[in-house]
């Protein structure tokens, strides 16, 4: 972007930064410094917050920059419009303003922020909060300026978690026309708030005179600045414009005579008059630069006719110079004096009069122009914006999809929903790329009803249109979009359906879409076992993302490369690609992460790496609940319980099972019902509960699970009979993680049936394949049969370095199993009342020295619930500090 925004760019998705939202504006030239203002903000700077609230035309603006110039804390500004209201958006302007504070701060946050699905804004403000407490080491300021254009509640409730976990080295500030929906009444009962209400900021006599005759250059007597100071009951921008009314008036107690009435009248008036006054050349560049926010040279020249227009001379950049000069309510932004804007309420009465002297066609035309110059200079998004208001569908349709990558997979999901949700349904009706823009940006905020809905509405439209390219590209992006629903329901037969549909549809140029379509189309072949395609798939997919910037698709292809090698036994493979989609999600990382640190858990839970295993399981936990309308919840719930089995907490795993059965059957996530009959039975079986296990499995349905329960049931027979089967079906369909797991498991039951050299000699073809990889809870979790076979296989001499290391486990798991009990039984009697599954989560974070500010971060609770899990745990461990409860958990075992 030219003109004095800079290059700073957040996250993948290349949205920029607008500097000039960022710039704390310089005190207005030739006003008075205020110290009866300016001394209660500063006596008030080791409060919290700082309130500087009036109606429009007081200067509440210029009181800020006023007194942040006279102080030596170092301070940002945010100065805020109506599109901050995109949680999004706010919170990168946020982060932006804030890393003049702290440089570091939120770099991974700023990319979480430029995905289509934002995190909850809790999550965020934790990180934020939690970063920057660490990296303030003296006392700052920041400014929100114009928050009364804030209405949205996202963006309300990330403004109170800002205010009520404000690190202490950190003051707010806070313009505002109205009050803000804060609580201010507890603030002002702990002495945490300063306010500066409108009595305070009307200009006393002898401030309105300095700045008349000072700052307006005018020489006005006595009566005439008491006439003055009664008419406008001193209200700043009342006696600007009474000053810009009566410059060069002969008599000025009969140019002020001439109005009267409260102020909100006389605005119109002097402004009008203002304007008025105005030689013509300045008139019309007011007029037509009112629908800008922002100002600058190049960007007025645009909008003007400076060859056509007699009147007009010079540049726009001279006379935004000259508009300056004169104080004409023009308001600088940066410090090379680049970038203006209006005085809200000049600009307002401009936009009023240029409605009115030359009609909605001629604003149209002007935010036309403003969108060619701003797609010149390569800000896609004010671009789309002017559009919009120009009311010009086409232009507007078209630089949201904005040519390879479309605005949607920039960040830009709430601006074109905005936009598309304004349109009337004739409209939307009418152009079947509309609904199905629609459609894709509802997705994207996870409304799938209304999505749907939309995209049943296009494609209803599309059979009665002639079919042409553009109307083919429209009928693929389509069906992308089914194929994507399909996505979430596990639904491989759709998602290959509708990807090819879209594939046969879509223009080549279209590689966004199509780009997405191919990551579908691995996924449905990594459904049906063929990984050799789904790898084809994933690679090329990650290729091109990589190629034409689509960070979510290129990360989401390197989790299906690490899931295709990790179903193919290739743990060291797989690991290197989670680990690398890790690195390339941040910290803290997108919520796509998820599935990294699932298969993470997963490979170190099958090298017995508990420890690793654990806080990876943990990990995907929680960043599962921000991935919507997904089981991951469910997937990451049943490998933190395999791992709870695996310690020999079985209590605390059929909690976890339990939890994720529940919310399997409450959204209906029936791709996990494998994997919880699998864990339901390992725990019936770890109880040595057969004959329920035996119950809980259909045996007209072969499975591992049933295997393992014939095998725990004795039953080698029919244990074989079934592994037969399964292993034929897992070798024709190349399941090689299955097929594995089943050899092992055929192993142990030709043993039990005293076939000891076919046993071996199998289970030596599964070790032979395992060693490489370092496979140990294939081996372990089958128990002492499993032992008993490994001892014989010994007897052979071959592999005896890795039989060893698995035989020396089996030792060790039994001393842990043994230990574990000892000190439960020792616990339930020196406790009087157990701890809770999450008080002893709670209390495992303690042990790891997390701040309570961080527990209520990584576990999703308010700060209030963690203080209280905490005096809970000290009641019932009987200690009264941290450290204490520390050493008597580890004393009975609950560490």
């Amino acid at each position: 972007m030219t003109d004095g925004s800079n290059d700073y760019y957040t996250g993948y998705m290349k949205m920029p930064i607008l500097t000039t939202k960022l710039y704390i504006p310089p005190p207005r030239s030739g006003y008075v410094l205020r110290s009866r203002l300016t001394g209660m903000l500063h006596e008030g700077l080791n409060r919290k917050l700082s309130l500087i609230l009036a109606p429009a035309g007081y200067g509440k603006t210029t009181l800020a920059s006023e007194w942040l110039a006279g102080s030596p804390a170092p301070s940002a500004w945010l100065s805020l419009d109506e599109g901050d209201n995109d949680v999004a958006r706010f919170l990168s302007y946020l982060i932006a303003a804030l890393r003049k504070l702290a440089p570091e701060l939120g770099e991974s946050v700023l990319g979480v922020l430029q995905t289509p699905q934002t995190p909850p804004v809790e999550w965020i403000m934790a990180h934020i909060l939690n970063e920057l407490d660490g990296m303030l080491t003296e006392r700052c300021v920041i400014v929100l300026d114009d928050y009364h254009v804030i209405d949205s509640p996202d963006v309300i409730g990330a403004v109170g978690l800002l205010l009520e976990r404000l690190p202490s080295q950190l003051h707010l500030v806070m313009t505002t026309r109205t009050e803000p929906k804060l609580p201010l009444s507890r603030l002002r009962a702990r002495d945490q708030l300063t306010e500066v209400r409108t009595a305070d900021l009307r200009f006393r006599s002898d401030e309105a005179a300095e700045f008349i005759n000072r700052a307006m250059e005018l020489q006005l007597d006595g009566k005439e600045l008491e006439l003055l100071g009664a008419r406008t009951e001193g209200w700043i921008a009342g006696l600007q414009l009474a000053a810009l009314l009566i410059k060069g008036q002969p008599n000025a107690l009969q140019a002020l005579d001439a109005f009267g009435g409260n102020h909100p009248y006389v605005l119109d008036y002097l402004a009008e008059e203002a304007l008025n006054g105005q030689d013509p050349g300045v008139r019309s560049f007011l007029l037509r630069t009112a629908i800008l926010d922002r100002m600058s040279g190049s960007l007025c020249d645009s909008l003007l006719d400076w060859e056509r227009e007699s009147s007009l001379s010079g540049s726009g950049q001279a006379m935004l110079e000259q508009l300056e000069r004169i104080n004409l309510f023009i308001v600088p932004l940066d410090a090379e004096r680049r970038w203006f804007r209006y005085h809200h309420l000049f600009g307002e009465v401009l936009r009023q009069r240029l409605l009115a002297e030359e009609g909605k066609h001629a604003a149209a035309e002007l935010h036309i122009r403003a969108s060619r110059w701003y797609e010149e200079n390569g800000c896609e998004l004010e671009a789309f914006q002017h559009a919009a208001k120009a009311g010009d569908v086409d232009r507007t349709a078209c630089l949201a999809e904005a040519g390879g990558m479309p605005l949607l997979f920039r960040g830009a999901v709430a601006p074109v929903l905005a936009w598309l949700g304004s349109l009337p349904d004739r409209e939307l009706h009418a152009r079947p790329s509309l609904e199905v823009m629609y459609a894709s940006a509802l997705l994207m905020k996870g409304d799938l009803m209304k999505a749907v809905l939309h995209l049943e509405s296009a494609e209803k439209a599309l059979q009665a249109m002639p079919q042409d390219v553009r109307t083919s590209d429209i009928i693929g992006h389509a069906a992308s979009i089914r194929a994507t629903l399909a996505v979430s329901r596990h639904d491989a037969e759709t998602i290959l359906s509708q990807a090819r549909r879209t594939l046969a549809h879509l223009h080549p140029r279209n590689q966004a879409v199509r780009t997405a379509t191919v990551w579908t189309l691995g996924y449905a072949y990594q459904l049906q076992g063929d990984r050799a395609a789904a790898e084809e798939a994933y690679s090329e997919a990650l290729a091109v993302s990589q190629t034409i910037g689509h960070g979510m698709i290129a990360l989401m292809s390197m989790l299906g490369l690490g899931l295709v090698r990790q179903s193919d036994n290739q743990l060291r493979a797989a690991g290197d690609w989670y680990r690398r989609v890790l690195e390339l999600a941040g910290d803290p990382p997108l919520p796509v992460a998820c599935e990294a640190h699932l298969g993470l858990g997963a490979i170190y839970y099958e090298r017995n790496d508990m420890a690793a295993a654990e806080q990876h399981a943990a990990e995907a936990a929680r960043l599962a609940p921000l991935l919507q309308h997904t089981d991951r919840i469910v997937a990451c719930k049943l490998l933190q319980a395999k791992v709870k089995l695996a310690n020999n907490e079985a209590k605390e795993a059929a909690a976890l099972w339990t939890e994720a059965e529940g919310l399997a059957k409450n959204y209906r996530f029936t791709h996990q019902k494998k994997g919880l009959a699998a864990m339901r039975t390992a725990l019936l079986l770890s109880k040595q509960q057969h004959d329920q296990a035996a119950g809980l499995l259909k045996h007209d349905e072969p499975t591992i699970s049933l295997a393992k329960v014939f095998l725990a049931n004795s039953d080698a027979s029919a244990a074989l009979s079934m592994l037969v089967d399964l292993r034929h079906d897992a070798e024709e369909n190349g399941r090689s993680d299955e097929l594995l797991q089943l050899k092992a498991i055929q192993a142990i039951a030709l043993h039990m049936q005293g076939n000891k050299d076919e046993a071996v000699s199998l289970l030596l073809e599964v070790l032979t394949e395992a060693e490489g990889e370092g496979f140990v809870r294939l081996f372990l979790d089958e128990g002492p049969p499993m032992e008993e076979l490994l001892l014989e296989t010994a007897k052979r001499r071959q592999l005896p370095d890795y039989i060893g290391t698995l035989l020396a486990y089996f030792r060790q798991s039994a001393e842990c199993a043994h230990n574990s009990q000892v000190r439960r039984a020792a616990g339930k009697q020196l406790l009087i009342e157990p701890l809770s599954s999450r008080e002893l989560e709670v209390l495992r974070l303690i042990a790891e020295g997390l701040s309570n500010t961080e527990i209520a971060s990584r576990l999703f609770l308010a700060l209030s619930t963690v203080k209280g899990h905490n005096r809970i745990i000290f009641d019932k461990l009987q200690v009264s500090r941290r450290t204490e409860a520390v050493a008597r958990a580890r004393e009975l075992g609950l560490l």
